[in-house]
């Protein structure tokens, strides 16, 4: 098999496992949220992820850290813990479909990044599946057709700051090695929660100890897979499986809260996933 389509193929897998262990750990972070807070979930979260990489780099050295982007690391880091922080958020208060459906709508921001970074004029015709996507969104944001509900935007914040992340991921993943990448983002994160964490913190009941463990255990794997798929293919393969979560976190929302969303909700989730596949597929050249 040419090496072209073997990596397509490992990326592929990569980006798949990456959405299944993300719909198990919202779904987790949502029922562990009841009994404690968000910041402190993400903090343990975080920190475990850093502690898992200390033998790494006990092996390689404080050498390994060196690199030549350090901003792009800050980025990364920043973005990539304000995204997850908003999701947990917004899973905490909204349907988990629909937090899965909102944050992963990313790829409808990825081309329209890139672009703007690479100052390229986008063609007329890429414009359409976005405006598609926006459509679908503002449809889930208002499902009951009455009021805006204020967590729903925080799973948009979500999905903006996603795909700064995507950006930088891949910008990264061309040059760094996915372990440097992975132990800045987690170390960052962690720094980064600990102020949140140590304001709100309350007594951890015993029987969530494990739970907590579990998501950042599946977390470290999560991003460890979606670094590595970015090193294999590009975002036009990568972005579109993105949506198998949404399927697996609407199906575990109504297993386990009985979560089910109405027609316009429906009608709105094919608008996003429909615009976001267009988007990255027109936006290829520029990938």
């Amino acid at each position: 098999m040419p090496q072209q389509y073997s990596n397509l193929i490992r990326g592929a897998a990569l980006a798949m496992a990456t959405t299944l262990l993300m719909s198990l750990a919202a779904a987790a972070t949502k029922y562990t949220a009841g009994f404690v807070s968000i910041e402190q979930i993400v903090l343990v979260q975080y920190g475990i992820c850093t502690l898992m990489m200390l033998p790494w780099l006990g092996r390689k050295g404080l050498r390994v850290l060196k690199t030549e982007k350090p901003w792009l690391h800050l980025i990364r880091g920043l973005s990539g813990w304000l995204c997850f922080y908003t999701y947990y958020l917004a899973l905490n208060n909204i349907p988990l479909g629909e937090a899965s459906l909102l944050r992963n709508a990313a790829p409808l921001m990825v081309p329209l990044l890139v672009l703007m970074w690479l100052k390229y004029r986008m063609p007329l015709l890429n414009w359409l599946p976005i405006v598609i996507g926006f459509l679908g969104i503002a449809l889930v944001l208002k499902p009951d057709g009455s009021r805006l509900n204020p967590w729903h935007l925080a799973a948009v914040a979500s999905c903006l700051l996603l795909a700064v992340s995507i950006v930088t991921t891949r910008v990264l993943a061309l040059s760094e090695p996915t372990s440097r990448i992975l132990f800045y983002y987690f170390a960052l994160s962690a720094l980064f929660s600990l102020p949140l964490a140590l304001a709100s913190w309350q007594p951890v009941p015993l029987a969530s100890v494990p739970l907590m463990i579990g998501i950042s255990l599946s977390i470290w794997c999560t991003m460890w897979l979606y670094t590595k798929a970015y090193s294999y293919a590009k975002a036009t393969v990568i972005a579109p499986i993105s949506y198998f979560g949404v399927l697996f976190a609407g199906l575990l929302g109504w297993l386990f809260w009985q979560q089910v969303p109405d027609m316009i909700s429906v009608i709105g989730a094919a608008l996003v996933i429909s615009g976001g596949i267009g988007s990255v597929w027109l936006g290829r050249e520029k990938n």
